[in-house]
């Protein structure tokens, strides 16, 4: 008879172990003991396993449980996909776990698969190729021995941890019975994403209870092709922190943290087209987590129509910066004065989910941010008054330029607090009165560059108060001042 308690406490246990026993004891909740060749029992931190039969026939019986080949997609019954769901799974894991050609098979031929991601638009057509069969529906070599017992030691490939790659000093990754169970189902518990540029982020979780998160993971099994798009690793590692917090029965043994592989093409060896290229672990205040509720409010992917009329769905060049800022302990506007030289065209697009995302600045934050965005409306002022008596319109995007350059321009702190002083002090605002210490405090302090950053962000996101509650009203127009009927009017561009 053999026996396996498998147990998400075990000191002996990596996050991609205890994942693996969650994924299990949620095929185990779906199945009837009866009639099994095995029995088991689960409880909030074990699963125990019992069989009296071969260890190849217990497992492989296990294994034809928990995945099948549904209409060319790798299917898990206990997840209980629908369409989408069953696509994004099935892509996540042959581009992650399955992502050598010798771990699956798939057909030659792509087809085109319809997704409706908005009700209001038409719908993505994705590219997908059927799958004919993968390494957990194969016999698996190397495993047990020829009296059909498990092997002592057993090696680990990629198709068990994404990007593994053979040490050529002391050889494979060798893992023992109990350590290769769980990783059979670590791919039940995991969160895939398409990142930009075809890369591909696999998201495992930390389980601190089998029962409870069981439960969740039914709820968020089913996702679809727009939760399967992701900018960034680091958003996707959010995403996951986010949904775990919203849940009211995790709340006691709640997901606190998880790691991020990213997975991507290499251009020094064709044939590991999927090694790591970085891995994060990830961990969320509750703080943290709501900044990054509002921006995926802020800046939703869209659906977007080519002139050739084909859909596709387009993703925010701003929420992955705000997303890598939150996971590295920063503020969510940290090094703007960076991403907006990289991402000036860009900005002007989703600039009214970037004035939306002020609102969450701090309070010392927005004394300095205040002071400069009341000298910039003062400049406008002026500036409209000049380009009024020239009989000519405002050319907002120049002077912000001007504006911009003459701030961007200092690369000391001795320079940039010389520029920024210079403005204030020339275009008095009722905003930076009696601010002089605070404002000071903030140039000449340790955090200058963070000062240099709000200093961009402040005249980036400039409108007109009255320009506000139009802009509330339809959410889809940015508003850019261009008129002297207000004191900065705007223009209303589409997106």
């Amino acid at each position: 008879m053999s026996r396996f308690e498998l147990s998400i406490f075990d000191p002996n246990t990596l996050l991609p172990h205890r994942a693996g026993i969650a994924g299990l004891a949620l095929v185990l909740s779906t199945l009837e003991i009866n009639d099994a060749p095995i029995s088991w029992e689960t409880d909030e931190d074990t699963v125990t396993l019992n069989w009296d039969c071969s260890d190849k026939e217990a497992i492989d019986w296990l294994v034809n449980q928990a995945y099948q080949i549904d209409e060319g997609m790798l299917n898990v019954p206990a997840l209980n996909l629908s369409g989408q769901g069953k696509f994004t799974f099935s892509q996540g894991v042959t581009s992650t776990f399955l992502q050598h050609s010798k771990q699956r098979t798939l057909d030659k031929t792509p087809i085109l698969i319809p997704f409706k991601v908005d009700e209001n638009q038409p719908e993505i057509l994705v590219s997908h190729r059927s799958m004919i069969d993968c390494y957990y529906l194969r016999d698996f070599k190397g495993v047990f021995n020829s009296k059909n017992k498990f092997s002592s030691s057993i090696s680990i490939k990629g198709h068990h941890l994404p990007g593994l790659v053979e040490c050529y000093i002391n050889g494979e990754y060798e893992e023992s019975p109990s350590g290769f169970i769980p990783l059979l189902f670590l791919p039940i518990a995991c969160n895939y994403y398409l990142l930009q540029n075809g890369r591909y982020a696999l998201v495992i979780p930390e389980v601190k209870n089998l029962k409870s998160w069981v439960c969740r993971r039914r709820q968020l099994s089913n996702r679809s092709y727009r939760d399967y798009r992701s900018p960034s690793a680091g958003e996707a590692a959010l995403r996951l922190l986010l949904e775990e917090s919203l849940s009211e029965n995790l709340q006691l043994q709640k997901v606190e943290y998880c790691e991020v592989y990213q997975l991507g093409k290499q251009p020094w060896d064709g044939n590991q087209s999927g090694l790591k290229q970085a891995v994060y672990r990830v961990r969320a205040s509750s703080q943290i987590l709501s900044v990054y509720q509002s921006a995926i409010e802020f800046f939703p992917s869209k659906v977007k129509i080519t002139d050739k009329g084909e859909s596709w769905l387009a993703m925010s060049k701003i929420l992955p910066w705000i997303a890598e800022n939150l996971v590295n302990g920063k503020p969510w506007h940290g090094k703007f004065y960076e991403f907006r030289k990289s991402n000036a065209n860009d900005l002007k697009y989703e600039r009214k989910g970037l004035i939306s995302m002020t609102d969450h600045l701090q309070t010392q934050e927005k004394t300095l941010f205040d002071s400069v965005q009341g000298a910039f409306s003062v400049y406008l002022v002026g500036q409209i008054k000049q380009a009024t008596k020239q009989g000519r319109p405002l050319d907002y995007a120049q002077v912000t330029d001007k504006v911009i350059h003459r701030l961007q321009r200092p690369s000391t702190q001795q320079e940039f607090a010389t520029a920024l002083v210079d403005f204030l002090s020339q275009f008095r605002s009722k905003a930076a009165r009696g601010l002089g210490r605070e404002i000071y405090a903030w140039i000449h302090g340790e955090e200058w560059r963070k000062a240099r950053d709000l200093t961009m962000l402040a005249i980036a996101t400039y409108q007109s108060k009255k320009k506000e509650s139009a802009a509330e009203s339809n959410p889809d127009l940015v508003e850019i001042p261009d008129s002297v009927d207000d004191e900065v009017d705007g223009y209303q561009e589409e997106l």
